[in-house]
């Protein structure tokens, strides 16, 4: 353990973890008080250890290393149980415990009246114990347990409505869309096993730091599994389309899981295993040309998106994209500062738009929104703060992070660079537009409730338009929208502030969006950068840290393109806010194609599932299954059956017919014996 005192690395996930065992065993029989301090309790106890490892950081030998017991031994092979924290690991640890314990406190409001309120609980811990797990994970088996656990916790959360046939089903696409991408993982550690001997991290960066002349290779044939593996937990493309449906879930679900924790995960086993990415050009080319068109394609679909929370879901892996692009011009540093920035910002815009559900019960649809700015007041301001940070205006954090990105991708000597980096911008302009447009149809304006129509494709502020647009799209409607009640205020009374159980958490998260920007200033105070830089070193191009004025036009640029994205939301949903509906009408066919998210879940229907479970029912359920198995064993069956029959007659109890069946055997061998097939008898 390095000759540093024990840290006790284990209760770190282990209290999650109980207090999942107490709330999943006898949280049925608990008071709803009792089971919200037991699961806020054992979230911020390790989030308490954790800022404890924090304020002694400095004088840890790293990476410090805790072995609890031998795991796996099997000849000069030994997996152990064994956590480690070092630089990278703390960053995770602070944002995985603090964002979740504001989530977990948030959930006490956002689901007092809920059934099943200990399960939700319950659940919640769970994730947190094989998170916590992933991320403190000495070796790439261990790491993989926590892999594999949160998405069994993501299965059980997305499901959380099972009654639900939409969740249900949500479920079971991130569960199945993830076990494609676990399968590269495991390929990548079987390769390692082979080529290293070891699962160790440790092991495995100071074998390659050895080797400096090894390149390419089977290291490619590693990183390469590696990256299929991030790409089903971190939603990149072809693998993205389990996150989107996986709104289902309660909304404190879709902020813990799908923006500010597991689908990071995958970024933060690129950046763990960065030494073996590094000697690979043609991976780190891959990993950048997927986040790249990632980023780009989310941006697109969210667009023209209607419901609030499948807007952000579609931003998140367009952001991801972000953290992949950067990773993939080995500015591993610039992407874990978006991870950063991205959990506050994000995570409050899903919380935001959980206090906007809740204020018009249960209503998402944001075609019959407007007017809550006055009504909502808390909720209004600090979901300002998260719209303008992940639209990139300086100064909040959202603009330091995305931009240290761009940049590195602009000086970067990677070839084609400089494209990657013109589409980067393109989708941050994107980005700024549909976050705009979310914001204002939510709060400006006035309620579009008493007369918007359930499928028109853009919402009006006048009547005569949203008749006019009403008309115009009677004939299609959109395949997967949700139809809600026309008049959810008047149902369900005006719209309501939340609880504070609930705003507190906005609020603290919104002052995190403002100032998060602080931990990456650029220059060379850049306080997480040099953090970073011992387990990060590869960090951007050479010359990315010597050109200042490179630096300030490119952000000029962006920041630019940022307010170009707010004003022309502004325009269309304020000042014009007929012209999208014009627009949807003169450009129909795109319009589908977007709100249709080009009908990806149509073409792998159509390519993969159906033609799989063709096969399952009907060749391998039907021919194989039914007929050749269930029908040989039926044959077999009858025929001994039969054999039974003759048998049976055989044994009449007659004496007469005993006589007659010895008299026809001897015929037999007689008739054998006279045409020679008894020669070969033994005598």
């Amino acid at each position: 353990m390095n000759g540093t005192p024990s840290l006790h690395l284990l209760w770190i996930p282990l209290l999650p973890f109980l207090g999942f065992l107490l709330n999943g065993t006898i949280g049925r029989r608990l008071s709803r008080p009792v089971v919200s301090a037991v699961a806020l309790l054992f979230t911020f106890l390790p989030f308490c250890l954790v800022a404890n490892i924090a304020l002694q950081f400095h004088s840890l030998a790293l990476p410090h290393v805790e072995y609890l017991n031998h795991w796996i031994v099997a000849g000069g092979f030994h997996a152990d149980f064994a956590f480690s924290v070092d630089e990278l690991t703390m960053v995770f640890l602070l944002v995985v415990t603090g964002v979740g314990f504001l989530i977990h406190l948030y959930s006490v409001g956002y689901m007092a009246h809920e059934d099943g309120f200990w399960r939700f609980f319950a659940y919640l811990n769970l994730f947190m114990f094989f998170m916590l797990t992933l991320v403190l994970a000495e070796n790439f088996l261990l790491l993989f347990v926590g892999w594999e656990g949160v998405g069994l916790a993501s299965y059980l959360l997305i499901g959380y409505y099972f009654d639900r046939d939409s969740a249900a089903n949500a479920g079971k696409k991130a569960f199945i869309v993830n076990r494609i991408g676990d399968f590269g993982f495991l390929l990548a550690m079987f390769l390692v096993i082979l080529h290293f001997g070891t699962l160790s991290f440790q092991a495995v960066l100071a074998e390659l730091a050895t080797q400096p002349a090894l390149h390419g290779g089977w290291l490619t044939a590693i990183a390469l599994c590696l990256l299929v593996g991030a790409a089903g937990k971190s939603a990149q493309i072809p693998l993205y389309v389990w996150l989107p449906d996986a709104m289902e879930g309660p909304t404190p679900v879709s902020a813990l899981i799908h923006a500010a924790t597991m689908v990071t995960a995958g970024v933060y086993m690129v950046a763990r295993t960065h030494p073996i990415f590094d000697r690979s050009p043609f991976a780190l080319g891959t990993v950048a040309i997927i986040g790249c068109a990632t980023a780009f394609f989310a941006a697109t679909i969210g667009l023209m998106q209607t419901d609030i929370k499948r807007v952000l879901a579609y931003s998140t892996v367009s952001q991801l994209g972000y953290m992949f692009l950067a990773c993939g011009v080995a500015s591993y540093s610039s992407a874990i500062f978006h991870v950063v920035t991205h959990a506050f910002f994000k995570a409050l815009l899903f919380l935001a738009a959980g206090s906007v559900i809740h204020a018009l019960s249960g209503e998402q649809d944001m075609r019959v929104m407007g007017g809550l700015r006055s009504k909502i007041p808390v909720t209004f301001w600090t979901m300002t703060a998260g719209v303008i940070a992940i639209a990139g205006i300086p100064p909040l954090a959202g603009f330091f992070s995305k931009d240290e990105i761009l940049y590195q991708v602009f000086t970067s000597p990677m070839a084609g660079a400089k494209l990657l980096w013109l589409v980067g911008l393109l989708t941050a302009g994107l980005t700024s537009f549909y976050m705009f447009r979310l914001y204002f149809l939510t709060f400006f304006g006035a309620s579009r409730a008493e007369f918007a129509h359930p499928h028109t494709p853009e919402p009006t502020h006048s009547p005569e338009a949203s008749k006019g647009m009403a008309e115009a799209t009677t004939t299609h409607a959109a395949p997967h929208a949700t139809v809600h009640s026309p008049d959810p205020h008047g149902a369900h009374g005006e719209p309501h502030e939340s609880p504070w159980v609930m705003l507190l958490p906005l609020v603290i998260l919104a002052i995190l969006s403002v100032v998060g920007g602080a931990l990456g200033l650029p220059g060379e105070g850049n306080f997480l950068h040099n953090f970073l830089s011992p387990v990060l070193r590869v960090v951007g191009s050479p010359e990315a840290a010597e050109n200042g004025a490179l630096e300030i036009t490119l952000a000029l640029i962006s920041t630019l393109t940022a307010l170009s994205g707010f004003a022309v939301a502004y325009f269309f949903y304020l000042k014009r806010p007929e012209l999208p509906g014009e627009l949807a009408a003169r450009f129909r066919g795109l319009y589908l194609l977007l709100l249709d998210k080009y009908r990806i879940d149509e073409l792998y229907d159509t390519i993969l599932v159906r033609p799989v479970l063709f096969i399952s029912r009907y060749i391998l359920g039907g021919v194989v299954d039914t007929g050749i198995i269930t029908g040989a064993g039926f044959g077999l069956g009858t025929g001994i059956k039969g054999l039974g029959s003759v048998a049976q007659r055989m044994q009449s109890g007659n004496i007469r017919s005993y006589a007659g069946w010895l008299a026809a055997g001897a015929a037999l061998l007689l008739v054998l014996t006279f045409f020679g097939f008894g020669t070969h008898l033994p005598r």
